[in-house]
């Protein structure tokens, strides 16, 4: 038991990723000295160079390469290193000095690495010529000639591996190819008869971790000549220059990871070359070769090889392209059908779904969703609008990048399981933050033949206080049924996804600019009305004023001449002047509401109901109102205007109350990015069917004989929470009391919506 909780407290990752390009250790095959530039003195050196060079280590910290080397050598390696590319000069043979006339030679590469360190690995010379170039080239030729009469990929890569081990003699090659998840498949293999066949398994991304891809990604060629070598240590062991261990990155000779060795082992392999094949700056395989026992290869044959792999290899990656092209060319041909749908359309939605070809069409889907402005529209087989709505809000909180897809999203969002025969698969391109369109695909249960059970492709061993990883011994046929997983998007339809949402932005862009005018000008106008109106409210107030003080000075003057018709007839006219003079001065304040909210700022919810509740306290006391509230929250709003809407709606729940006291209550609740605040009282109710017809300017349901009032109260309360960019609504029945809800963004309002941006805003979905 103890022992199982000590292995889950160890980091894995640092287990399995270990920083390989520093292990300060080199295959015995050959030398490594670090040197000093411009006077090449060593400062490192592989600990085998004492046998070699037949020089005590601590002399040679004090010598420098001419020290070795002949004039002649010293005078051409230190022009070729003055060179713009070391690959002038590489390989260089060089001949040492041992006793008397005993020389040995070497082949030398020089590399500098990421601390601009000068490197030069010295390998033994097997021969002293080079590989003629036209042999190289008749090699390459013929491997075309061969590539041109196959009809598909797979073939291609079997002339790959026949040609490799043709040139090398290794037992096995394998070509390799990797997936996006980082395990990898066996594509094509040549080998001896009695080996036992790896072609068509998958291994896990253990096998090959992330640093030794990113160092076949920096070094294309890689040999291990023995397996069964013991690695030799870098002298001194930190570079006295940067204080760090050596980077070995580009190096030909730095050891492999034991872990590496270990597995190499388990497959039975003595000796191995890798040469790694990139495509578009990115690794896409390793041709690897696999020998039973020691074998060295020279470098100009690894060279030769590395020529031949990229030769044949950009004739695979051209193949593989003419595959795609006629794909490719649909895909373009629906893409160009849907721009053109989309600027025929009102609705650029409609030019989407409503014609062939038509959204599925782009990616192959079964099934897609387009989420704009907050509602759904859905085509072919898909999740449910409300789990494509919470699936819409992970994206927003998990995705960040232009284009999201996956072909196994129960593994990442595993609320897909309900809903994965529709949608395992899915591809989504954002059109703003909050505005999605998508395509989903089916689970397609598959059956995957591994080299070994992918569970067990490695375990944790502990002794001595340390512990390593140790890699599988087994890389029998090992099968699994994949499920919650669709067919992979391929990179055409992620593309061509890519190509559709610039073409849907740029539409919007162009509706939002249109809008943009459309409001800026709408601007104009109610800015006018609004000036009309606050003049002649003015102007109205003075008229009234004189019939108003006219009418009772005639009252008070001819009072004993008046008959009780004639005294009725003035009370009326006062009464009139009186109403017209209210009207007046609730269109004036309808006016100004927009013109009030200049600057929003943090306002306690609770000081503007109790500011509306004190100019209320005279109704309240003689109604005998009870009102009670939620805690109340801090939001970003306009306190005066926040303050004249809760005076209106408690104003109204206490005028239209019934034959009951007034029991009033305000409440409040946080939504995702908005409060919701109600207003619930137990008065007479309204009859749902006039639900939207009170928020009209001047509508009223009852006689003024009945209620009081001009019928402008709640169309300022609308208008109020429209400047506020909220909603407010009502729920009611006769007899049963009213609840008037309105909703406040929790970041308040945009300030962009007085600058004539409104509708641009709105298009991209900000509510």
């Amino acid at each position: 038991m103890v022992k199982e909780l000590e292995l889950q407290n160890i980091n894995l990752t640092s287990l399995k990723e270990p920083p390989i390009h520093v292990i300060g250790q080199i295959q015995p095959y050959g030398v490594l000295l670090v040197l000093e530039e411009p006077e090449l003195k060593i400062l490192q050196f592989s600990s085998n160079t004492s046998s070699v060079f037949g020089i005590a280590p601590e002399e040679l910290l004090q010598k420098k390469l001419e020290d070795l080397l002949d004039p002649f050598q010293i005078e051409r390696i230190k022009a070729g290193l003055l060179e713009e590319s070391l690959d002038f000069i590489n390989p260089v043979k060089i001949w040492l000095r041992r006793k008397g006339d005993d020389y040995v030679v070497f082949d030398g590469v020089f590399h500098r690495n990421a601390d601009n360190i000068l490197i030069l690995e010295l390998e033994p010379a097997i021969s002293q010529e080079n590989i003629p170039f036209l042999s190289i080239y008749h090699l390459a030729r013929a491997s075309i000639n061969r590539l041109e009469e196959t009809g598909n990929t797979r073939d291609l890569c079997q002339i790959i591996v026949q040609e490799v081990r043709k040139v090398t003699g290794f037992d096995r090659v394998m070509l390799y190819k990797f997936d996006d998840d980082g395990h990898g498949s066996v594509l094509a293999e040549e080998k001896l008869e009695s080996m036992e066949s790896y072609l068509g398994l998958h291994y896990p991304e253990s096998d090959i971790p992330k640093p030794a891809r990113k160092l076949f990604s920096s070094n294309w060629i890689r040999i291990i000549p023995d397996t069964h070598s013991q690695p030799v240590a870098i002298f001194p062991a930190v570079n006295p220059l940067t204080q760090r261990p050596l980077d070995l990155t580009n190096s030909i000779l730095r050891s492999p990871y034991s872990c590496h060795m270990e597995y190499l082992h388990n497959m039975g392999v003595g000796s191995s070359l890798t040469i790694s094949l990139i495509k578009e700056g990115k690794l896409w395989g390793l041709i690897a070769c696999h020998h039973q026992t020691p074998k060295y290869v020279s470098y100009e044959l690894r060279k030769a090889c590395e020529f031949l792999g990229r030769v044949i290899f950009s004739e695979l990656s051209a193949r593989e392209e003419t595959e795609d092209y006629d794909y490719r060319m649909q895909l373009t041909y629906v893409q160009s059908a849907l721009v053109e749908y989309m600027s025929q359309e009102e609705n650029f939605i409609d030019g989407l779904v409503k014609h062939q070809p038509n959204l599925l069409d782009l990616t192959s889907a079964q099934g897609a969703a387009i989420c704009f402005g907050g509602n759904y529209t859905l085509i072919g087989q898909t999740p449910s609008e409300e789990e494509v709505n919470l699936l819409v809000q992970w994206l927003k909180s998990t995705v960040d990048e232009e284009v999201f897809y996956t072909d196994s999203l129960p593994q990442l969002y595993p609320d897909a399981h309900n809903f994965k025969n529709v949608a395992s698969g899915l591809l989504a391109i954002p059109i703003s933050k909050r505005n999605y369109v998508m395509w989903f695909r089916p689970e397609v249960i598959q059956t995957v033949n591994w080299g070994g059970d992918p569970n067990k492709a490695f375990e944790v061993k502990q002794s001595n206080g340390s512990t390593r990883l140790c890699p599988r011994k087994s890389f029998e046929l090992w099968k699994e049924t994949v499920r919650l997983t669709s067919l992979p998007w391929r990179y055409v339809e992620i593309k061509a996804a890519l190509e559709l949402r610039k073409a849907i932005v740029n539409i919007v862009l162009r509706q939002a600019d249109e809008l943009a005018q459309l409001a800026h000008d709408l601007e104009l106008s109610n800015s006018e009305l609004k000036k009309f109106a606050y003049v002649a409210s003015h102007d109205l107030q003075e008229p009234l004023n004189q019939v108003a003080n006219y009418v009772q000075l005639l009252e008070m003057r001819y009072n004993d001449f008046l008959d009780e018709d004639a005294k009725e007839f003035i009370t009326f006219a006062v009464e009139g002047v009186s109403l017209m003079q209210t009207l007046i001065d609730d269109v004036l304040a309808y006016s100004k509401v927009d013109m009030q909210a200049v600057e929003f700022e943090l306002t306690e919810v609770d000081t503007a109901l109790e500011r509306a509740l004190a100019n209320l306290r005279k109704r309240i006391s003689e109604t005998g109102a009870v009102i009670t509230h939620d805690p109340l929250p801090t939001v970003m709003a306009d306190a005066t205007q926040l303050m004249q809407l809760f005076q209106n709606l408690i104003g109204n729940a206490i005028k239209f109350r019934s034959d009951k006291a007034p029991e009033i209550h305000v409440g409040a609740s946080r939504l995702e990015d908005e409060w919701l605040f109600s207003v619930r009282d137990n008065g007479i109710g309204i009859d749902p069917q006039f639900s939207d017809r009170i928020f009209i300017i001047f509508q009223r349901l009852h006689t003024r004989d009945e209620y009081a009032g001009t019928g402008m109260g709640l169309a300022i309360c609308k208008k109020i929470i429209e400047c506020h960019r909220g909603r407010i609504w009502v729920e009611s029945q006769l007899g049963e009391g009213a609840t008037f809800y309105f909703t406040i963004p929790v970041g308040g309002r945009d300030r962009e919506r007085r600058n004539g941006r409104k509708a641009q805003n709105n298009i991209f979905g900000r509510r």
